[in-house]
C-alpha cells in the first residue's frame, strides 16, 4: 500500500500531542455513548461519528462489515460514500475490502489504485474523494471488518494518523464488544421474561380448563393445543386470549 505525507510538513511535537489528546477524548466520549446504546448498528454510527472527530483530517467514516454473501455497509457519517463502498464489494477488492480481511492498517491515495482498482478510483473522484485510511474492526466471530477514513485531499492522512486509527479501533472494539455483550444479556433475559410469562398465562388457562372440566392437566394442555391448531394462534396468544374471555365474563 501507498505510504506518503504529500507535500505538507510532518507534524511537530505540538501537533502529535494535539492528535493524541483528540483520539483521547474521542474515545471517552465514545465509551460514555456506548452504555447509553441498544442496538449494534447504533453503537457503529457512534464509532465513525467520534472517528471523524479523532482524526481531524477526516471528511467522513463508514464502518465495512464481512457478510455471508459479501462485505456491506454497516454504519457511515455519509450516505454518498455507500456507492464507492458497494463498488469495492462487488469486486471483492479495495481499501476497505482489503483491511476487512487482512486485517492490516490500508492507507491510500486514489491516484495510486487507478491501475489497481480503475472503477473504485474513478467513483472515488467523481465523489471527491482522494484519500482513504481503514482499520480492521473486530467486534466478534460474526461481526468484524474495517472502519474506514475519507478524505477529499490526495495527501490526506499520515503515517501518524494510521497509527492513531489503529489505536483508536482498538480502544473501540473493547468498547464495542463489552456493549454488545451487554445488549446480548438484555435481550437473553428480555426472551425469558417473556418466556416465563407466556408458561404462566398458559398454565392460568390450563387450570381454567381442568376446573370447568374436572380433567386433569394433560387433557387440559390437549385440550389448547387442539384449539391453537385449528385457529392458527400461537399457544401462549390463545391463552392469554382465552383467560382475558373468563375474566370479561366474570366482570
Amino acid at each position: 500500500m501507498s505510504s506518503y505525507r504529500g507535500e505538507g510538513a510532518e507534524p511537530t511535537g505540538t501537533d502529535v500531542v494535539g492528535q493524541v489528546d483528540d483520539v483521547t477524548d474521542a474515545l471517552t466520549t465514545l465509551c460514555d455513548l456506548l452504555d447509553e446504546q441498544e442496538d449494534l448498528s447504533a453503537a457503529l454510527h457512534r464509532v465513525c461519528q467520534q472517528a471523524v472527530h479523532a482524526i481531524g483530517e477526516a471528511d467522513f467514516a463508514s464502518v465495512t462489515l464481512l457478510g455471508a454473501d459479501q462485505p456491506y455497509v454497516a454504519a457511515s457519517t455519509g450516505d454518498h460514500v455507500h456507492r464507492i463502498d458497494h463498488l469495492q464489494y462487488q469486486a471483492g477488492d479495495g481499501p476497505c475490502v482489503e483491511a476487512a480481511k487482512t486485517r492490516e492498517v490500508v492507507r491510500v491515495t486514489v491516484r495510486d489504485v487507478v491501475d489497481r482498482w480503475p472503477d473504485f478510483a474513478n467513483s472515488s473522484v467523481e465523489a471527491g474523494i482522494g484519500s482513504y485510511l481503514c482499520a480492521p474492526l473486530f467486534v466478534d466471530d460474526e461481526h468484524h471488518g474495517s472502519l474506514n477514513l475519507y478524505h477529499s485531499d490526495h495527501h490526506g492522512f499520515s503515517g501518524l494518523e494510521a497509527a492513531l486509527l489503529r489505536l483508536y479501533t482498538a480502544s473501540a472494539e473493547a468498547a464495542l464488544h463489552s456493549a454488545h455483550r451487554h445488549q446480548r444479556a438484555r435481550g437473553n433475559i428480555e426472551r425469558l421474561e417473556r418466556a416465563l410469562t407466556s408458561r404462566a398465562v398458559i398454565d392460568q388457562a390450563k387450570g381454567i380448563i381442568m376446573g370447568a372440566h374436572r380433567i386433569p392437566a394433560d387433557e387440559a394442555f390437549d385440550m389448547l393445543v387442539d384449539r391453537s391448531q385449528r385457529e392458527n394462534v400461537k399457544l401462549n396468544q390463545l391463552a392469554a386470549r382465552f383467560v382475558a374471555e373468563i375474566i370479561d365474563t366474570e366482570d
